[in-house]
């Protein structure tokens, strides 16, 4: 069974990591706010005293954050959780945010050997407590099957959108005028 590490116990995160704690799931938490934290430990996860603190050990990471500049700070840089996670973690984010900020985050999770799906949901905080959400799921069909167990402990409703596109080399002046 995944060891989770959930990051963000906002309207819509704590309820998600409750659900995940109904299904059985061993949940590590983490969150700026004290009363966030005691009430998802009262359902049973484990409080962590960090996001890193949460992420150790964990292989699968879910986040749920207010907007993108968050999942940037949580993730990137030397500090970020990417940093610090095993190769094959999968990390899922669900935090809804712009489409340039969930790219470079897939991206460097990529070149660092980490799974990602860009899974925002639809369905709103009684969504949320219901485990009645929807997850519309960027990412690698592989990941979307090891998340799938997961998802379904929160939501009715997955729907795979897209893989990540292949990267392109730039295209140069020169480039572009000898392709044909």
């Amino acid at each position: 069974m995944e060891n989770i590490a959930f990051i963000g116990l906002g309207n819509m995160g704590g309820p998600m990591a409750v659900n995940l704690l109904k299904k059985g799931f061993p949940v590590s938490v983490f969150d700026l706010s004290a009363e966030a934290m005691a009430k998802a430990a009262a359902a049973g996860s484990r409080a962590a005293n960090s996001a890193a603190d949460a992420a150790s050990g964990a292989s699968v990471v879910i986040s749920m954050l207010p907007a993108g500049k968050h999942v940037a700070a949580l993730y990137l840089g030397e500090d970020g959780l990417f940093a610090k996670l095993a190769k094959g973690t999968l990390v899922i984010d669900c935090s809804t945010i712009d489409a340039g900020t969930a790219r470079r985050v897939a991206e460097t999770a990529a070149a660092q050997g980490l799974a990602m799906l860009d899974a925002p949901v639809s369905g709103g905080t009684a969504g949320a407590a219901a485990g009645t959400l929807t997850f519309i799921v960027g990412g690698a069909a592989e990941a979307l099957a090891r998340a799938r167990p997961l998802l379904e402990a929160m939501g009715k409703n997955i729907f795979h959108a897209a893989a990540p596109a292949p990267a392109r080399p730039p295209r140069s002046a020169t480039t572009c005028c000898l392709a044909s």
